[in-house]
């Protein structure tokens, strides 16, 4: 994103502030791809996207929100088919876009698994196929289910359109093949059978497909059967889940077994053991791309060899062996027809060029962000100007440069917000930096956040209220019965009070939807502790930020009682230093919950959604391990695998890692050249083990 400011260049205002536009970008065009099957972008700026967010993540990682993209897969379910829960998660990949990328992917190989320079890493290699991912569970050999990846833990199941396709075996060949397996792929349309498929749509009357990644995905998820099995889908298999018994040692022997079972596999996969081969192989994929039968967007590298897999890993949503190389986006020039402001959850005004609409990398693209007045500033951009735009990771597509100057004025960015009215100002953070975004300072009283807070707390990733969508919340909210979280719970004694007829007498409700709506409402009732803490949409308490918070204190009681004690001691506080001390939790985060504790509107409003709701408490990743529940701090140097292999293998085991040493702390692992950390365990008479003694603990001495 050239136009955009250097991720090392961005103070934590900024970083905050791209975060948040970043997040809401990647969650428009993860719902447009997953469950419209109509992308915006394409997949190489879609991830593009992707890695500016995870860039700034890493040098800022105690801003990660609450809707962080690298905590999320995909898109939800949709409403056609039956849910299907995957029985291991089906992941994303990161990305690399230049050699460089690829080339720190190999080296963090290496660091993590602590390999000598003279080790040879093998890696697999193949192209990445532009289509819709399914995973296929066999039984003794025979097909049981088939799932679209849907948010990466539920799909939708899809078993009988799969069985129509050639390319998937109803019945497992050879032999080897273990009792239970999922095999995973990609469901595609070669771009002959697209072309024609699309001739014969057209011929009789009906819409297009845009490419052949929306054909592919919009036949498999037909209702009708017939449907798909009338169309030209194929199958390639490439990966594996839940299998009940090893079947390989590496990927490259994996995949040559999937062949001999009866899968498609991509004929061009093969095994490379440096990065420069890794590199060229990309070039070569690069240069037949266009004459290839089937559309890609990258090239897909993996660690051969599965037990270093299994040492790796995954961190959040995606593996941390395996990487795709991905190719680059397009540009465009068109007119700036004029700037409009939109205002975000948080208050954030974001200016958003509207444009003559014009084709970039085949989608028609009529919005481009600005990001905000400082960025039309150094673009010196207006209404009138002739400008550039790329797709190159905006869902709504950003604009590069100023092609040529038109007559209009210059554009000014309000200090009023647009919807309320109220004083939109840049705020100042605790080092007298300027914020990057102008702010609506209405809060709840500003429709624009309030509406936008109530989607957040019924969304997927929060309270997940079924039949409780963003049309549903803005129209009661423009009915005056949902105004606060707490209001979802007394909808049907709100809609009564406010003398409306019932809702099963509204347009668009009938008794039955009513009563659906209703019942989801109350199933809710119950709710786990890291989906409300996310919902509360705290800033920089997000899903990630939730989820460890969670792990942490189990309970929501132990919790909030910590947070009230960090806001009534403040910075410096034994609570405050609890809440900072788990591994991965930042000084933003706390501040961010001392903060919304300190609002006595926020404590009304919790106080009467606890009333309605029951925190249900977390139970630890791994009940049966013997650190499970345990806080763990590793200090030192560790000489048997490395601090991020140890801190994920923990996790894993159901400890919880903090980052600093307390009174909380179960468990001190201390290596050579352990320092204060040590020091202050001893004195507080805590269990300090070896490195040894830990594996030993573990059962992995």
């Amino acid at each position: 994103m050239s136009a955009e400011k250097p991720v090392e260049a961005l103070t934590p205002a900024e970083a905050a502030a791209e975060l948040e536009r970043l997040a809401r970008a990647i969650a428009d065009a993860d719902a447009a791809y997953y469950q419209n099957d109509a992308p915006e972008l394409t997949d190489a700026d879609y991830d593009a996207l992707r890695q500016r967010n995870l860039a700034i993540e890493a040098r800022f990682p105690e801003l990660k929100r609450e809707d962080s993209p690298t905590e999320r897969v995909g898109a939800e379910a949709g409403d056609g088919f039956a849910k299907a829960r995957h029985s291991a998660p089906m992941l994303s990949l990161d990305n690399a876009f230049t050699d460089e990328d690829v080339a720190d992917f190999a080296a963090r190989i290496r660091r993590f698994l602590g390999l000598p320079a003279e080790e040879v890493v093998a890696f697999t290699a193949e192209p990445k196929i532009d289509g819709l991912s399914l995973s296929l569970t066999y039984e003794k050999g025979k097909l049981m289910r088939a799932a679209t990846r849907g948010d990466g833990q539920t799909g939708e199941d899809v078993t009988k359109n799969a069985r129509t396709l050639k390319d998937i075996p109803a019945k497992l060949k050879g032999s080897g093949w273990p009792d239970s397996i999922e095999i995973r792929g990609e469901v595609y349309m070669a771009k002959s059978d697209f072309a024609a498929l699309n001739v014969r749509e057209e011929a009789a009357g009906r819409k297009t497909f845009a490419n052949p990644r929306n054909a592919a995905a919009g036949s498999l998820r037909q209702l009708d059967v017939e449907i798909t099995k009338a169309r030209p889908l194929r199958f390639f298999a490439y990966a594996w889940a839940a299998a009940s018994a090893p079947f390989a040692e590496t990927q490259f022997e994996a995949v040559g077994a999937f062949a001999d079972w009866g899968f498609v596999t991509n004929p061009r996969m093969i095994r490379i053991e440096t990065v420069e081969e890794v590199l060229s192989y990309y070039t070569e994929i690069e240069a037949e791309r266009a004459g290839l039968e089937y559309d890609i967007d990258g090239v897909v590298y993996k660690v051969d060899r599965l037990d270093w897999q299994q040492r790796l890993g995954f961190v959040s949503r995606a593996p941390r062996w395996a990487i795709a190389h991905k190719f680059p986006a397009e540009k465009a020039v068109t007119r700036l027809l004029g700037i409009d402001i939109q205002v975000g959850r948080t208050g954030s005004l974001t200016p958003v060029a509207r444009l003559e609409p014009v084709t970039v990398g085949g989608v028609v693209v009529s919005n481009a962000t600005l990001h905000n007045e400082d960025e039309i500033a150094r673009l010196g951009v207006k209404p009138g100007d002739r400008v550039e735009v790329q797709r190159a990771g905006d869902v709504i597509p950003q604009v590069l440069r100023v092609v040529e100057a038109g007559q209009g004025p210059v554009w000014t960015m309000p200090d009023t917000c647009p919807v309320c009215g109220s004083a939109a100002v840049r705020e100042i953070d605790d080092a007298g930096r300027e914020d990057v975004r102008r702010r609506c300072t209405g809060g709840l009283i500003c429709p624009a956040q309030a509406v936008e807070r109530l989607k957040h707390f019924v969304s997927r990733k929060a309270l997940d209220i079924d039949g409780l969508g963003e049309k549903q919340v803005a129209l009661f909210f423009e009915k005056g019965v949902l105004k606060a979280p707490q209001d979802i719970f007394r909808l049907k004694t709100n809609i009564e009070a406010a003398g409306l007829p019932p809702l099963e007498e509204w347009e668009g409700f009938g008794a039955a939807s009513a009563k659906k709506l209703y019942s989801a409402i109350d199933a809710r009732r119950k709710v786990a502790f890291a989906r409300f803490l996310n919902g509360l949409g705290i800033r920089y308490v997000g899903q990630t930020t939730s989820s460890q918070f969670a792990r942490s204190f189990l309970s929501w009681q132990s919790f909030w009682a910590a947070v009230r004690a960090a806001e009534e001691g403040g910075v410096g506080s034994e609570a405050y230093n609890e809440l900072i001390g788990i591994d991965g939790i930042g000084q933003a985060a706390a501040r961010a919950l001392m903060a919304f504790e300190g609002e006595p509107h926020n404590r009304e409003m919790l106080a009467a959604l606890l009333q309605e709701v029951e925190v249900e408490d977390e139970v630890p990743a791994a009940t049966d391990s013997p650190v499970a529940g345990k806080t763990v701090v590793f200090t030192g140097t560790l000489e048997k695998m490395t601090r991020d292999e140890a801190k994920a293998r923990a996790s894993a085991l159901g400890a919880k890692v903090a980052g600093s040493v307390s009174a909380k702390t179960d468990i001190v692992i201390a290596g050579p050249g352990a320092g204060s950390k040590l020091a202050k365990a001893e004195q507080l008479g805590l269990t300090v083990m070896t490195e040894d003694d830990w594996l030993a603990l573990i059962g992995e001495a």
